[in-house]
């Protein structure tokens, strides 16, 4: 880990000294995200209300800057360099880490929650788009949330990683997750207002490593 990132996650407990108690899980999700977009894999998120936010929320801090300046891939700044006006492009455009929110797929998840089942539209985005090394990240403050659930199962059978936001409550994600940052907050709102600065702080620990 760089001194960066070191320097990243420790200030993360002096600001929320309360998340302490999650220091390993957050430590080991970190490691497994890493180790997704060292293998070249992505990240799929899930959540219903405001964890489906927060899933968009993640997606949109890997997908772009965040903290710091990321230039493009200089193979691919070449490529586009070939086209009328590519140069310019190049310019506008910024270093990203792979992800998608399967929350945002409103024509899959409309149809197969009318032809099959609301609890299975992840499962199937999943079961659709993942492959062996990608990162589930389902957010649930139960814990849980049965799509969520579901679609666990399946990126665990696609043998992905997996990683489950929830509250201090035991959970079924918590069973079957490789890892699960259980903030300790059991009320709703409360476990979802310590579920940001968590990720934010993965977001930008992996930021530093890929891009400083």
């Amino acid at each position: 880990m760089k001194t960066l990132t070191q320097e990243i996650f420790n200030e993360l407990f002096i600001r929320y000294p309360q998340l302490v108690v999650c220091k390993n899980d957050i430590e080991k999700a970190y490691n497994l995200l890493y180790s997704t977009y060292e293998k070249k894999g992505k990240v799929l998120c899930c959540g219903n209300g405001g964890s489906a936010s927060d899933s968009e929320h993640i997606v949109g801090e890997l997908l772009k800057s965040f903290k710091m300046k990321r230039s493009v891939d200089q193979s691919f700044a070449l490529n586009l360099a070939l086209y009328e006006g590519g140069k310019e492009l190049v310019e506008e455009l910024e270093g990203a880490l792979p992800a998608i929110s399967l929350v945002s797929q409103t024509s899959i998840i409309s149809a197969f929650a009318n032809d099959r089942a609301w609890e299975t539209t992840f499962a199937q985005q999943v079961y659709g788009l993942g492959k062996k090394d990608d990162c589930l990240i389902s957010l649930s403050t139960s814990g849980n949330s049965k799509n969520c659930v579901y679609a666990t199962m399946v990126a665990k059978a696609k043998f992905m990683n997996t990683i489950a936001f929830t509250g201090a409550k035991d959970s079924k994600l918590k069973d079957i997750c490789d890892v699960t940052i259980a903030v300790p907050e059991t009320e709703t709102f409360k476990v979802q207002e310590l579920h940001l600065p968590v990720y934010h702080c993965l977001c930008a620990m992996l930021e530093s490593e890929f891009f400083a």
